[in-house]
């Protein structure tokens, strides 16, 4: 995918009316069942980690366009759709918003159960997706959604999303198996924000030197001396181009996070960003420490390039792909007009995507 552009998309308060919201999830188990038995369930996955295949879906199941709940309401209406046919149809979703998100690895769990078979690499790109979104990449989004899709045979695609409280915008994050050789240098299949900013970025493939450095400082140094280093380049000049500063960080909180860093003497960055209790202001400590003592400079650079839709009308905020997205109509007429919907709901289906389309 070429990047084309930034959409806004502001944070809405409250939840889908149960109108709507019964109906979205109706059409989204008859399209998901239709691609399914068309494509098969690895290449629903993959679609789901497409950006815009996502928001056009959003906008078939009768969501607002921009706003930050079609995330929510477009996989939470998916989830809801597949509850009875997930084994039949080989195809399951784990997660969800706040703390129905942190059920995910057991949901993930039961699904195995139904399915037969092994749950263990599912829940570890569950956790070390939403671990590399919180901590391994600062970029002012806390994570409050996070959703996998998945196969029995280990296809899967994340979809999580965080929220920016400063500038009321969020910032969707997607993920995909397919293709992905780390998940900490250049794991994403997309970042979708409503525009570029500067983000502590430990996973861009500039930053490898610096994930080579903070694993040196866990092997080389005992915690008490790291934190005397720490307090040391507090008081420091940093460089200018440094936005988060050591200086506001309370070293003497992050000690726990530290001496279980030190105990497990990780090989590798993966295996340092898995130990418990290390979250996003430790590694920053550690990941500047590092570039101060070793030289092992840390990326600036915001890993966002796509945007969440197809465009505007008017050319805000660049003009409409119309290429694309007369494909991606087209995709989703033939899929209405096979589905078993009722006629009202049929004819309904179709109103929007001709309205679309206009």
């Amino acid at each position: 995918m070429r990047p084309t552009g930034a959409a806004h998309l502001p944070l809405h308060g409250g939840k889908a009316p149960p109108w709507l919201f019964s109906r979205m999830a109706k059409l989204a188990r008859e399209v998901v069942t239709l691609l399914v038995a068309d494509y098969g369930g690895k290449e629903v996955v993959r679609r789901f980690a497409d950006p815009f295949w996502f928001q056009a879906f959003g906008c078939l199941l009768g969501f607002d366009w921009h706003s930050s709940g079609v995330t929510t309401t477009v996989t939470g209406a998916v989830k809801e759709a597949l509850k009875d046919s997930a084994p039949e149809l080989g195809l399951f979703v784990a997660g969800g918003k706040g703390r129905v998100s942190r059920r995910t690895p057991q949901e993930v769990e039961a699904a195995a159960d139904l399915g037969g078979f092994d749950p263990a690499p599912l829940v570890y790109a569950s956790r070390m997706s939403a671990k590399v979104d919180s901590t391994a990449l600062q970029d002012g989004y806390q994570l409050y959604h996070h959703v996998i899709i998945f196969t029995p045979q280990g296809h899967w695609a994340v979809v999580q999303q965080g929220m920016n409280v400063t500038n009321r915008y969020a910032r969707r994050y997607h993920w995909l198996s397919e293709g992905l050789s780390s998940f900490v240098e250049e794991p994403h299949k997309a970042v979708c924000a409503m525009a570029r900013g500067r983000a502590l970025n430990m996973v861009a493939r500039e930053s490898c030197q610096a994930r080579r450095g903070v694993v040196t400082l866990v092997e080389e140094y005992h915690v008490q001396a790291l934190v005397k280093e720490m307090k040391k380049i507090q008081v420091l000049e940093m460089p200018s181009r440094h936005h988060i500063l050591m200086r506001d960080i309370d070293v003497d909180r992050l000690k726990r996070g530290l001496e279980e860093a030190r105990r497990r003497l990780p090989r590798h960055f993966q295996e340092l960003l898995e130990t418990p209790g290390l979250g996003p202001k430790t590694l920053r400590a550690l990941a500047l420490t590092a570039e101060v003592l070793y030289g092992t400079p840390v990326s600036f650079r915001d890993p966002a390039r796509f945007s969440f839709a197809h465009g505007g009308k008017d050319g805000h905020p660049y003009p409409v792909d119309r290429s694309l997205y007369d494909q991606t109509i087209e995709m989703l007429r033939q899929v209405v007009r096979r589905a078993s919907l009722s006629p009202l709901e049929k004819e309904r289906a179709h109103e929007r995507l001709n309205r679309f389309k206009r």
